[in-house]
Parts: C-alpha cells; sequence; structure tokens
C-alpha cells in the first residue's frame, strides 16, 4: 500500500494532512476497485462451477475493461452486454476493442432492453440464448463486492490512522464496501460522478444493510462534482488533471478520481475537515478510460 502525501496549499491552509491512496497500483491489470470487486466474485464463480462470467456496461466501461481482463487472467469465458445496439454498427472503440482483445465477447442490446436487464424475463432469455454464466452486475456492485473493498480499510488501518476516507462513486459498491469495513468509525465521503446521482443514497444503504443488518451514518455522498456528467470531460477538468500530474506526477482518471479529487479541494477551502485532521483519497485506477478522449486531448 502507497500513501502518497498531497503538498496542496489549501490543505495546509486548512491545517489537514491529504494523502492519496494509490490503489490504482495494487494491480498491474486490473487496478483498484475492479480487482476489490472482482476478487470474490471470481471465488463464487468457480465455487459454484462456472466457466463463464456474464456482466453488462457502456461503451467505455472500466467494469467491462476488467471483466475481460479478469477472464484472461483466470481462464474464464467471459461475455459483455453493452449498451447501445447501435454500437455494433461502428469500429470498436480503444476500451471495446481491448475487451475483445482480452477474450470477452461482445452481446450489443438496445438501450430500452438495457434498463429492463436485471429483470427476469430479460435476464432469463440472454441466459437461453448464451449459455449458462455467472452473472455480475453492472460496475460490478453486489453483496460480494463488498469485503474486498473493506479490505482496504484493514490495510489502511494497519499502516495509518485516519480521520476521513474519500473515495468516488459511479454504482456505489466501492463506497458500500468501505462502509462495512469501518464499520461505524471515522468518516466516509463519496464523490458522485454521476449527475442527478442522489438514488446511490438508497442503493448503499441497501447493500450495507443486505451485508451487515446495518445502515451506517458516518457517511456522506458528494453529488455537486460531477463536472458535468458521466463521461463529460470539461477543459476545466482537463486543466485540473494536467496541473495535478505537473504537481504530483500522478495521473488521474477523467470519470471518476479526478472529480473527487476536486471535490476534496473545494471542501478543504470551505473548511469541511476538521483542522489536524488526516484526509485520505482513493485512487481507484481507470486510466484506460483515456483512451476514449484520446482524439480530443492528450497528456
Amino acid at each position: 500500500m502507497l500513501l502518497q502525501p498531497l503538498n496542496e496549499p489549501v490543505a495546509d491552509r486548512a491545517g489537514v494532512r491529504l494523502l492519496l491512496l494509490r490503489d490504482d497500483l495494487t494491480h498491474p491489470e486490473l487496478p483498484g476497485n475492479k480487482w476489490r470487486k472482482l476478487k470474490y466474485n471470481l471465488q463464487e464463480a468457480r465455487r459454484l462451477g462456472h466457466h463463464t462470467l456474464l456482466t453488462f456496461g457502456g461503451a467505455y466501461s472500466n467494469h467491462l475493461a476488467a471483466v475481460a481482463a479478469a477472464g484472461r487472467l483466470t481462464g474464464l469465458r467471459t461475455i459483455g452486454i453493452v449498451r447501445g445496439q447501435e454500437l455494433s454498427q461502428q469500429p470498436l472503440n480503444p476500451t471495446l476493442a481491448q475487451a475483445r482483445a482480452d477474450g470477452m465477447e461482445l452481446q450489443f442490446i438496445d438501450r430500452a432492453t438495457y434498463r429492463r436487464k436485471h429483470e427476469p424475463d430479460v435476464l432469463g432469455q440472454l441466459l437461453t440464448t448464451l449459455g449458462p454464466a455467472y452473472v455480475i452486475p453492472e460496475g460490478g456492485s453486489n453483496l460480494l463486492a463488498l469485503p474486498g473493498c473493506a479490505e482496504l480499510v484493514q490495510e489502511l488501518e494497519a499502516a495509518i490512522d485516519f480521520d476521513y476516507l474519500c473515495v468516488a462513486c459511479g454504482t456505489g459498491g466501492t463506497l458500500a464496501g468501505l462502509l462495512t469495513g469501518l464499520r461505524g468509525q471515522r468518516e466516509a465521503l463519496g464523490f458522485a460522478a454521476l449527475k442527478g446521482a442522489d438514488f446511490l443514497r438508497h442503493d448503499i444503504n441497501q447493500l450495507t444493510q443486505q451485508a451487515t443488518g446495518t445502515t451506517y451514518t458516518n457517511w456522506s455522498l458528494q453529488t455537486d462534482y460531477h463536472g458535468g456528467g458521466y463521461a463529460r470531460l470539461s477543459p476545466e477538468l482537463l486543466q485540473f488533471v494536467q496541473a495535478f500530474e505537473q504537481r504530483h506526477q500522478v495521473v488521474l482518471d477523467p470519470i471518476y478520481t479526478s472529480k473527487m479529487l476536486v471535490g476534496i479541494l473545494d471542501m478543504l477551502e470551505s473548511g469541511y475537515f476538521r483542522r489536524g485532521s488526516t484526509v485520505v483519497a482513493v485512487h481507484t485506477g481507470g486510466l484506460q478510460a483515456w483512451a476514449g478522449f484520446q482524439e480530443r486531448v492528450a497528456l
């Protein structure tokens, strides 16, 4: 575990120690929270005798890329159900091209059907057509994702004393897992990458309730730092990423961790964090997303 100090003037003024947990360095092909969320799902798939993983994602999904890599590394067949039937008529983007290179079979479905992907009739038809498979939800957020993420807390507690733990949120599974690891102690902050992500509060509470029988209160969801939407890369965010790399020699992804750090620095400026406290921000990886922006930007 690498904890990198972030010497930011705004943190100094606030009297706060700010650290970046480099979870993006934990695995060369399955970095950060993706490996943590998949770890026990892969074990369960094996235990149940499955030889195929079936999962869902958008055209630039970090999750699809991670499941494809996991399948190649473990010898499991992988099927990715991709949102947007029209994409099948276009050249594959870098994310999907890499997923296919890793052995993933890509199936494109229309957006209306995709929204119903977890309904029994839709899922049943997919499994009938494609064959038996261990199903992992979009983003990998299910009950078996939580213990892998909770292990991050155990590793962190063994290394350092801290007061706040910050993470970016897509589907909420990583934050839910961190909450089960924190066991109601300290404070966790989730930074939503999606616009209109208030629904995540319910999803996160539901996951922790199912996992532990507890609805935790030591956390908050920050929804003001989505940067215009999930796959939007504003000039301001790009400038932030480039300046951050110059200051700290760390590349941030354009969808998750970059938005979280924008939020943390803003909240430091506004005095949210207690003076004398230690704030740990988790870099969850996701750098493959830059391939989707490569025609527009250069790092």
